[in-house]
């Protein structure tokens, strides 16, 4: 990996790290972001006038409530996980996805079943190396949804359901936070709760470099992205920006089996990637890279085509439409348990945001003609 740039002193804090550390351990499921949501809005509420969250739990923050003009950063709180579907008369769990979680990662897995008594750990069960030739001839197995099973060391459906398990409980990874070589970050679910952090540092910086913005500010962290931009969908509706920023995890084409032919050219540690596609506003972009020239942030690019697959789409084509933006930081191995980014593009992420938030007005010319 090329060695990071960097932009001078990093604006991360003992106690962000630790916020960032606790976040990413803690599991928030689609459809079940509450558990999540509270630790961020704890961390939030300092830097922020007021709060609320919406009927689904997407969280909001609101920096200069009273002001008409209304500008959005945004990321999504959901992280892939599956469903308990069907329990056999042995114990064992048959499931269904929860998101675009990959089952080909799954197998020898730890998880947490989240049942009506607390987590009940588990494991996916996989057959032996040794065991999947029995039959003379016969392809060996690949994981499927629909031989994946889990394992939580009952032995009938009864020792099951005792332990709270039901149709419907949720599955999330065990698999946290670590630090490895040069800076990487690993953990599962960084796509996208790196994006919640960073929003959050984001606010903190404006409160403690005590920033006055001419306009309200919404720190959104949505649910249900992965299902859909559900949350971002619901949102849009309900706040009605005139910009909006939107921060998620974008792929690092550098590690082999990827074609850059088609996913392009983006490496972590080279700071966060812009992207051009029809969903993102092509003024709010041209803002976005001066800002990054002016203030010597390194950045990347993008070509996303139809759609970005991001809560941008959702944003941009709101209510009578709303001028978006898409800031991404490069991840490496997205939808596994051992997602990887570089803490250099953390810092580089946020202090793009922030220095586009304090260049940004309701004076800045938009309009296409």
């Amino acid at each position: 990996m090329a060695k990071a740039k960097r932009t001078g002193k990093s604006v991360l804090t003992p106690a962000s790290l630790d916020f960032f550390k606790n976040y990413i351990n803690n599991a928030s499921p689609v459809g079940f972001e509450t558990w999540g949501q509270k630790l961020w809005i704890k961390y939030l509420e300092p830097y922020v006038d007021k709060h609320y969250v919406d009927p689904y739990g997407t969280a909001v923050g609101i920096i200069n409530p009273d002001h008409e003009f209304k500008v959005v950063i945004e990321a999504h709180a959901d992280e892939i996980s599956w469903f308990v579907n069907y329990i056999t008369n042995d114990g064992l769990m048959y499931l269904k996805r929860n998101g675009g979680v990959d089952h080909q990662t799954a197998p020898s897995s730890r998880v947490l079943i989240h049942g009506k008594k607390g987590p009940v750990k588990a494991v996916f069960g996989w057959p032996a190396i040794h065991t999947r030739y029995a039959v003379p001839d016969q392809k060996e197995a690949n994981p499927r949804t629909d031989n994946l099973w889990l394992d939580c060391g009952a032995r009938s459906k009864k020792e099951v359901e005792a332990l709270g398990i039901h149709i419907g409980s949720v599955v999330t990874y065990q698999d946290g936070f670590d630090e490895l070589a040069n800076g990487n970050y690993v953990g599962r679910a960084f796509d996208n709760r790196v994006g919640g952090f960073m929003i959050a540092e984001v606010a903190r910086l404006l409160k403690e470099n005590k920033k006055k913005l001419p306009y309200s500010l919404y720190v959104v962290n949505a649910v249900q992205e992965e299902i859909g931009l559900r949350g971002a969908e619901m949102i849009a509706r309900r706040i009605k920006p005139d910009v909006a920023i939107i921060t998620d995890v974008t792929h690092d084409t550098t590690t082999p089996l990827i074609n850059k032919n088609i996913e392009g050219d983006v490496a972590t540690g080279k700071g966060p990637s812009l992207s051009y596609a029809p969903a993102v506003h092509n003024k709010l972009l041209g803002f976005v890279e001066k800002v990054a020239a002016d203030k010597k942030i390194p950045i990347q690019w993008r070509a996303l085509s139809r759609s970005t697959g991001t809560d941008t789409d959702s944003f941009a084509y709101s209510n009578d439409g709303c001028p978006s933006v898409l800031i991404s930081i490069p991840l490496r191995y997205m939808h596994t348990t051992v997602e990887m980014l570089h803490k250099d593009d953390i810092d580089n992420t946020i202090k793009l945001m922030y220095e586009t938030l304090l260049s940004l007005s309701p004076k800045t010319n938009l309009n296409y003609l």
